[in-house]
């Protein structure tokens, strides 16, 4: 089984008719050849039933076992941005007592714990994209979270939960340590007190007073201090966070869904990369180094909901920190949506469209 899934998923790679799917070839062509490999019998509309009501709409397909819904699934056509149905697929899953829940365009696939206590968008627990990801972890993932066998034993809910509580593990850690750094900067105990008088004597050859570290520390303190809102040393003039449009000439049409990215050129500038998100990354830092200080203002940008830039990395979910700077950038976005977000850039600091090129294929 693990090997027609991987040769499968191997085709979807190399075959580039599905960017342009429209949602019934989605479905027909992706979800249910997906399914049937997975063990579903897609012809037993008991098992996979289609257009599924639940109270005054309908999923696309809820997977049933024994009369009772294990899985509901919403499918999109390929160049669909998810984000916006998400909500809608959780509130159904929720109602009915649904324990996993997928939102597909075909290429990127949401897995969602729809019964967790957590925000709609806090309840996603893993994310596949068929063309990004490498096919092995892919069919792993599947199999753990979509296998007849797994959800008809309780193993893929097992599954994961497991992954979930290790994002929130995760995520609680990121929080608690710069807590306890704060701590112990404000309220320094003996053991610190001894490092730091053990490390000044091996350089140095003298001891100092306990007192004198204290004062050390407690003077510059507002140095040490880890800040979750604001970065502890430069401070920027407050900003109102609003959504700011993007110019007119950067309307663009393109779709880059699907496509590998390998490297693109700034102002002449060529960087060889491998993933969407480090176009993001990379194009902020050729920012940083030229704009310096006034790089900050990319706070200001954001979508409907969410900012893409923070000096909170516990505000986004895929963090990625830009070198040189205390601000970190979302990167958990489709192709599109990194171009996109790329380009505002760009008009923000006074670029024009033609100043960025992308190779993709």
């Amino acid at each position: 089984m693990k090997e027609q899934l991987l040769n499968f998923i191997d085709s979807l790679k190399s075959d580039r008719k599905i960017l342009s799917f429209d949602e019934a070839e989605t479905k027909n062509g992706v979800v249910l050849r997906l399914l049937s490999i997975l063990g579903w019998y897609i012809f037993n509309i008991d098992e996979v039933r289609p257009e599924y009501s639940v109270g005054s709409g309908r999923v696309d397909y809820s997977l049933r076992i024994d009369s009772t819904d294990k899985v509901f699934i919403e499918v999109k056509k390929t160049d669909e941005e998810l984000e916006k149905h998400q909500e809608q697929l959780l509130r159904y899953s929720f109602g009915e007592g649904v324990k996993l829940a997928i939102l597909t365009n075909g290429v990127a696939w949401w897995f969602y714990l729809p019964l967790q206590e957590r925000s709609w968008e806090q309840r996603k627990f893993y994310t596949i994209d068929i063309i990004q990801q490498e096919s092995e972890d892919i069919a792993s993932r599947f199999i753990d979270f979509l296998l007849k066998e797994n959800i008809n034993s309780g193993k893929a809910v097992e599954n994961a939960e497991t992954v979930y509580r290790g994002q929130q593990k995760q995520n609680r850690l990121k929080e608690t340590i710069p807590e306890a750094w704060n701590k112990i900067v404000s309220e320094p105990d003996k053991s610190l007190i001894d490092s730091i008088n053990e490390i000044t004597e091996k350089l140095c050859g003298y001891k100092a007073e306990n007192k004198l570290i204290e004062h050390f520390i407690s003077s510059h303190k507002e140095q040490f201090l880890i800040s979750n809102f604001r970065p502890p040393i430069r401070r920027p003039e407050p900003v109102r966070r609003e959504r700011i449009k993007p110019k007119s000439s950067f309307r663009l049409q393109f779709n880059f869904i699907g496509k590998s990215i390998t490297a693109f050129t700034f102002k002449g500038s060529r960087y060889e990369i491998r993933y969407w998100r480090e176009l993001l990354i990379k194009l902020c830092e050729a920012l940083v180094a030229t704009h310096g200080n006034e790089f900050s203002k990319v706070l200001l940008l954001k979508g409907s909901k969410n900012a893409y830039f923070t000096y909170n990395e516990n505000e986004v979910r895929a963090p990625r920190k830009i070198s040189n700077t205390r601000i970190y950038a979302e990167t958990s976005f489709s192709a599109n949506k990194t171009v996109k977000i790329c380009y505002r850039l760009l008009s923000e600091f006074g670029y024009s469209k033609s100043d960025l090129k992308i190779e993709a294929h």
